[in-house]
């Protein structure tokens, strides 16, 4: 099968997908491994895009979510995103459609969408600075935990996240700001564990889960805090988790999730939990990171299921496969109502 793998410079994304050129070959591996006739593209305009639909691949392997546009070199466009990009186009595509990936590129939207199908999720409010004038204003008490609203991979996010007075929550949501531009996620702190869940849908509509705990690295202030610079220095652990009641609170919650959100072939759900276990969704990662050796989604499967990683990758283009092997248009194959829902 003709395959072409679509990337950008990630640099200048605050969600960097697959990950780097490096990740992206190790995808292209696989594929070629399989048999496939597959490329890989680093796409930085519509004109690179449109090449590649001249060359009528069969199925388009998404590595990122979109194209950035910059209005020096295409005034008055905005972002191209390649799920929506392709799918005019008639050509197959992995991964999810444009309007579900808003709720991987938007926290706060994933959160209401799933509140209002009854999934737990941390309390929260949005801030910017000046907003509140004292901590008898603030929707949420303390501790809160802040972060950028919409940046991935843990940017933004260090000790001083962590907040506990008013002092410190103005001074962090003034330093977020003025970094990213946008206004700051603020959450309730829950104190319990951390863990992250890759859920493939596979071409017969099963469910794989692969759920692991998150342990970070302890910070010189005593902090156990997921930021960019543990997730930099990979200096997190992944554990399997051996507690059968944890697990299923945490798979439940997750697949819950997933299927809420309407995904489609893969994503990574992240959860944490407060110190009664309750557990609580926290955000959806709907192209994750494929580094062989240290992003999540492929070491939990590893861990969960003692997949190898070339198994990870032919597990999560197995529906795309199918859709592109299929005389069905393109991307237009709906999922059973009988799903069949496989969490070992």
């Amino acid at each position: 099968m003709h395959i072409e793998i679509i990337t950008t410079p990630n640099e200048a994304l605050k969600e960097s997908g697959f990950g780097s050129l490096k990740a992206c070959n190790s995808v292209l591996q696989v594929i070629q491994e399989m048999g496939h006739s597959v490329t890989l593209n680093v796409c930085e305009t519509k004109e690179d895009l449109l090449e590649v639909v001249a060359r009528m691949p069969e199925l388009v392997v998404l590595a990122v979510k979109y194209i950035p546009v910059s209005d020096g070199l295409e005034k008055g466009q905005s972002d191209i995103w390649l799920s929506k990009f392709f799918a005019q186009h008639k050509i197959n595509y992995t991964g999810s459609s444009r309007e579900v990936l808003k709720f991987d590129s938007n926290k706060v939207r994933a959160k209401i969408h799933l509140t209002n199908k009854g999934i737990k999720t941390a309390e929260y409010f949005i801030a910017t600075p000046g907003q509140y004038k004292n901590h008898h204003q603030l929707p949420v008490k303390f501790p809160l935990f802040l972060k950028p609203l919409d940046a991935a991979n843990g940017n933004g996010i260090d000790d001083l996240s962590f907040v506990t007075n008013f002092a410190d929550y103005e001074s962090k949501v003034a330093s977020l700001y003025s970094t990213f531009e946008q206004p700051i996620l603020a959450e309730e702190y829950l104190d319990g564990s951390e863990f992250t869940v890759a859920v493939i849908k596979t071409n017969d509509e099963k469910l794989l889960v692969s759920a692991v705990e998150v342990i970070p690295p302890t910070s010189s202030n005593g902090l156990k805090i997921l930021g960019s610079q543990a997730k930099k220095d990979d200096s997190e652990t992944l554990l399997k988790i051996t507690d059968d009641e944890v697990r299923a609170r945490v798979t439940n919650l997750a697949l819950d999730a997933f299927n809420a959100l309407n995904v489609r072939d893969f994503g990574r759900i992240d959860i944490k939990s407060n110190k009664n276990g309750d557990c609580y969704f926290m955000e959806a990662n709907l192209v994750p990171g494929m580094t062989f050796g240290s992003s999540y989604f492929p070491e939990a499967c590893g861990l969960a299921h003692e997949f190898a990683y070339d198994k990870v990758v032919g597990l999560m283009i197995e529906a795309g496969l199918a859709r592109a092997s299929s005389t069905v248009p393109p991307n237009s194959i709906s999922g059973s109502d009988d799903q069949l829902l496989t969490s070992l």
